[in-house]
């Protein structure tokens, strides 16, 4: 059936390359190397990614987004945008109707066989793939220079750096409490050094319990938690549900953690998770939960 949709996709993609006006294009490297020919001015965009389309968004460039992926929910406007399916397993029959000039996809997350086929079919495809937090601000850099947008990714990218560093003034000399992040309970999966979240908590003034874990989203047993005990446990939920503390309290084993006796539990929105711009809100939003006294106003302190 695969093999049919691609023929199909082939036979689309071919049509559209003979029917589209002739456009001046330019050639970028992509954050994996590729040599990638774009439009001079990309106007119709498919993000394979909520990450992505938030960036585009931030950059002010939501006109040109034709496509999105499921669990898109932010700016709330690009719900209104057509699903071109998953994140690892789009429709290529989809994304073809939308006669797009232009692909964004992540290393992370989309398969490689779907960067292949789009490309097979003759639509540019640009794939980021930030690591850590900086990685983040050089793929919303790199991604206005795939749209043209240059000037404004920069404009934002310096937003989004005073932002973390007005974050780092406040909480500056102040203690740092141990945090462990969850991504889920059983089995335990949290973020290592190599997660941007763990960056994330860094920024915030806290340190993580599994910063020193060489992976991205490492997987540790219960007694590696107590072992760590951190002060703080950071959970998330959303609109695609979440993790809560009484979650955690009917699994076997989270009851002897001193944190979750003590209800020491933050709640992030989901974005947290996501690689874009939004994850500096979050940022804030943690400072603000761990320090909320280095945020008052001069007129609420006593």
């Amino acid at each position: 059936m695969r093999r049919l949709f691609k023929r199909v996709a082939i036979l689309a993609g071919w049509s559209l390359l003979m029917c589209a006006p002739v456009l001046a294009s330019r050639g970028l490297k992509d954050e994996l190397g590729r040599r990638v020919t774009l439009p001079d001015n990309p106007q119709r965009v498919v993000c394979l990614a909520p990450s992505l389309t938030e960036t585009v968004y931030a950059l002010g460039l939501g006109k040109v987004v034709v496509g999105v992926t499921d669990y898109t929910d932010y700016p709330p406007e690009a719900q209104a945008k057509p699903s071109v399916g998953g994140l690892t397993d789009p429709s290529l029959e989809k994304i073809v109707s939308l006669h797009p000039d232009l692909v964004l996809a992540m290393a992370e997350i989309n398969r490689e066989e779907t960067v292949d086929e789009l490309e097979h079919v003759g639509i540019p495809v640009f794939v980021v793939d930030p690591q850590g937090l900086q990685g983040i601000l050089a793929s919303v850099q790199d991604v206005g220079d795939a749209l043209n947008r240059s000037r404004q990714a920069r404009t934002l990218v310096k937003h989004l750096e005073a932002q973390r560093a007005a974050v780092v003034a406040r909480v500056k000399g102040l203690p740092r409490p141990k945090v462990l992040v969850v991504i889920w309970y059983d089995p335990l999966i949290t973020a290592g050094s190599k997660s941007f979240v763990t960056d994330v908590i860094s920024y915030a003034g806290a340190q993580s319990v599994t910063a020193n874990i060489q992976q991205g989203w490492p997987q540790i047993s219960l007694e590696e938690m107590l072992h760590l005990s951190p002060d703080y446990i950071l959970l998330v939920r959303g609109a695609h549900g979440g993790i809560t503390e009484e979650d955690l309290k009917a699994h076997a084993g989270w009851d002897h953690l001193q944190a979750l006796r003590d209800h020491h539990v933050i709640y992030l929105s989901e974005r947290l998770f996501h690689p874009s711009p939004v994850v500096f809100d979050a940022l804030e939003q943690l400072a603000k939960e761990l320090h909320p006294k280095a945020f008052q106003s001069r007129r609420d302190k006593p």
